[in-house]
């Protein structure tokens, strides 16, 4: 089991930034892959971005070209760097770990066994 904690979120305008980071540790080795994942009440769960062990990354299009995910291997910590905040990326970002057999599913729900407990992010 993975045991994952993160920090960062908090309030910020629109057009800002903010830097959301999740610790894991655990038995890290038993995963492939990590993602961060947003919701807000009412409303499903959506994947946002999501990295394999070899950095390869997969984007949501809502957030190609403003969001980038990286990785620490080495002290174990997942990023996220939101620039460019919109409103409507107001939600509960939760990290997740797991092991995945494909790219393409980077951003599956299903593909993940361990999850954070989640870190707010309010744009106004």
């Amino acid at each position: 089991h993975v045991q994952l904690v993160e920090s960062g979120g908090g309030s910020v305008q629109a057009g800002g930034s903010l830097l959301l980071s999740c610790a894991a540790s655990g038995n890290t080795y038993s995963t492939n892959c990590m993602a961060w994942f947003r919701q807000v009440p009412g409303k499903e769960r959506e994947g946002v971005a999501g990295i394999d062990r070899y950095g390869v990354t997969k984007y949501a299009d809502f957030v190609k070209g403003r969001f980038t995910i990286s990785q620490d291997p080495g002290e174990k910590i997942l990023y996220l760097q939101m620039d460019s905040l919109k409103p409507e990326d107001t939600a509960s970002y939760t990290c997740a770990a797991g092991f995945s057999m494909l790219v393409r599913w980077l951003l599956v729900a299903n593909e993940y066994t361990s999850w954070g407990q989640g870190t707010q992010v309010t744009v106004s």
